[in-house]
This record gives structure tokens, sequence and C-alpha cells, in this order.
């Protein structure tokens, strides 16, 4: 067994160790915001925060992250920048399809969770592998520093 900490509570699973993470968190814990995209940490639609990073879930085996703090799109506005990041993608009308949009918004959390008062430049970095086949890069930006303000 291997014992997880997701969202604040202690989970189990008999999943092989080399299972990714993000099969253990959809298919054996009904954890189903974290999206496959591309299986190949790519697209970004299986982010998730391992200790507060933003990390691709779809290639993370699942013993390397026992014992470690894991947080899901499930859980996220239960910080204070995560609430930000969903209420500035509400205002801003970001989804579209709405595919790519935990992925995004776990990556905007993670970044405005350490700098409050990101450049263009810092969001370019932090959403970069961040993919979204609607193409609204410009929302997601406007809802970034929309965050960011609501935080300062």
């Amino acid at each position: 067994m291997i014992t997880l900490d997701i969202n604040g509570k202690k989970l189990e699973t008999d999943a092989d160790p080399d299972t990714p993470l993000l099969w253990v968190l959809r298919d054996r814990l009904g954890m189903t915001g974290s999206k496959y995209g591309c299986g190949k940490a790519l697209c970004g639609a299986c982010t998730v925060h391992i200790d507060g990073s933003a990390t691709r879930s779809c290639v993370l085996p699942v013993s390397a992250v026992a014992g470690m703090k894991i947080t899901t799109i499930e859980s996220v506005a239960d910080s204070a920048a995560g609430k930000a990041v969903q209420e500035a993608w509400i205002a801003e009308n970001v989804p579209q399809c709405g595919y790519c949009q935990s992925g995004q918004i776990m990556s905007a959390t993670a970044l405005l969770s350490t700098n409050k008062q990101p450049t263009d430049a810092d969001i370019d970095v932090a959403m970069a592998g961040n993919i979204c086949r609607c193409a609204t890069y410009v929302r997601i930006r406007a809802a970034i520093k929309r965050a960011a303000q609501s935080l300062a």
C-alpha cells in the first residue's frame, strides 16, 4: 500500500508503484478534475501541485510522491491564490471547451503562491507547457493579472 497526502487527507492505494499519479487520482480515487491530454508531460492538462510546485502527473510514478503534499484542482480554492485564480477565471470568461482549465488554473495558482506581482515574462515562464487548443491565452493572462491584483 502507498499512502498519499491528497488535499489534506491521507489516502491509500494498492496501485503498482510505477502507475502514473494521474491514473491513481482519476481511476482509483475518483478525482477526475485533472485531465489526460498527452501522456508525455507536454500539454499541462494533468497538472497538480506537489509540495506547492506545479507538476505534471501523467508521467510521475505514484511511488515518487508518497509522503509529499499533493493538491488537485478539487481543493485548489482552499488557498487564497487558488480562490483568487478561480474567481478571476470566471470574471475574465477564460474557458471555452474547458479541457485544459484545471491544469491552467493549477499552474497559475502555483505562480501566484510564490509571486504576487508577476510580470508578463513571469507569467510566460510559469504557464509554458500549458496548451489551450481554444487559444484563450489572452484571457488567461488577464485572469492571472486580475487574480494578482486581488491578492495585493
